[in-house]
């Protein structure tokens, strides 16, 4: 194996994917970090500029046998991160999904999660940026081929995918904080029991009238 600084991974896109690429890792690593604005806002950027950079990623030939590459992101990790991304988006987290094979043999909507559709697309970038780094052309070389193969076919749709949510989070008319989820909580456990009260006293009325109608 060797070092080929001509080679097309060493380019100025591959370059400046890997800059980017880096800042998308770091901001979901630092989820805890983030007010859910934040977090929001910070996504509704950075996922254009991913898919922007990817997009225009060169095309190259194996270079390695298959399967040789390593995967670098835990079942754990993985976890981690979706869990992470589940507790900052709170109540926010899913959302209706429009484009996805699934929708032509379903006739009701079907659901999706922020947090698993930035985690997948995290897995793919992650384990990328980590073949990376070893500075061995072969394995970068293969890295990006399976990188760009996997964007095309899975993780580039659920990119813009969870932009379209992140939007609609961002621009929805509701005060999103997280200091909200408690009272609103709060709001819909009262709602149920002033139900409830109302109920009860509706059927002590209508028993009540019935007594004095015997």
């Amino acid at each position: 194996m060797e070092t080929d600084f001509d080679h097309p991974v060493y380019s100025k896109n591959v370059i400046e994917f890997v800059t980017v690429a880096k800042e998308f890792c770091a901001w979901l690593e630092k989820t805890p970090a983030f007010t859910r604005r934040d977090f929001v806002e910070t996504g509704r950027k950075m996922l254009p500029l991913l898919y922007l950079k990817v997009s225009v990623l060169p095309k190259t030939e194996s270079m390695l046998e298959d399967d040789f590459l390593e995967k670098f992101v835990s079942e754990e990790e993985y976890q981690q991160i979706q869990n992470a991304i589940l507790f900052k988006m709170g109540p926010y987290n899913d959302y209706l999904e429009v484009f996805t094979a699934d929708m032509q043999h379903s006739e009701e909507p079907l659901t999706a999660t922020i947090s698993e559709n930035l985690t997948d697309i995290y897995q793919d970038v992650k384990d990328f940026l980590m073949s990376y780094r070893t500075a061995v052309t072969e394995i970068m070389n293969d890295a990006l081929i399976e990188l760009v193969n996997n964007f095309e076919a899975f993780w580039g749709q659920r990119l813009v995918n969870v932009l379209r949510a992140l939007h609609q989070v961002a621009f929805n008319g509701e005060d999103i904080d997280e200091e909200n989820d408690e009272a609103d909580l709060f709001e819909d456990k009262r709602n149920k029991e002033d139900w409830l009260i109302s109920k009860m006293q509706k059927n002590w009325q209508e028993d009540h009238d019935d007594h004095l109608e015997g």
